[in-house]
């Protein structure tokens, strides 16, 4: 039994941490994929910044000073985002084979873990602490 529900747990997490891989490699793909969008933003910050309002229900908790430092520090950072939008193709390239191997790697340490847990539980049950019925020899006696 101790078996089975250390390979469940080690099952759940493996596809707990498919899951958060598939996300983030979903959410990358889209960040590349807007990467044109956000040139027109990056070089326009420093004319006009339409496209970086506050939506109104979090404006009101904003104070303006913040809103003028963030608004500066994008206008300073335009330069390194057209840099960083320049390398978007390299970027994509490597995108899919960086997240199969970060899975993998995971995956890999999760097996392991199972492994552990496996001859872990083997061993308890060997060195008598397992809840099964005593031997025969003993029961007799």
């Amino acid at each position: 039994m101790f078996y089975a529900l250390s390979w469940f747990g080690v099952f759940s997490l493996l596809a707990l941490w498919s899951l958060t891989v598939w996300a983030l490699h979903a959410v990358a793909v889209w960040a590349i994929s807007q990467a044109g969008a956000l040139g027109g933003v990056a070089t326009g910050v420093g004319s006009s910044l339409e496209g970086l309002q506050l939506p109104a229900w979090l404006a009101v908790w904003v104070p303006a000073e913040t809103a003028q430092a963030v608004a500066a520090m994008m206008e300073g950072l335009a330069p390194l985002v057209q840099s960083l939008l320049q390398a978007v193709p390299f970027l994509a390239g490597g995108l899919t084979v960086i997240s199969w191997v970060v899975w993998g790697l995971g995956a890999g340490l999760l097996v392991l873990v199972g492994v552990a847990l496996h001859l872990l539980i083997a061993f308890w049950r060997r060195r008598g602490g397992g809840g099964g019925s005593a031997p025969r020899s003993q029961a007799v006696a």
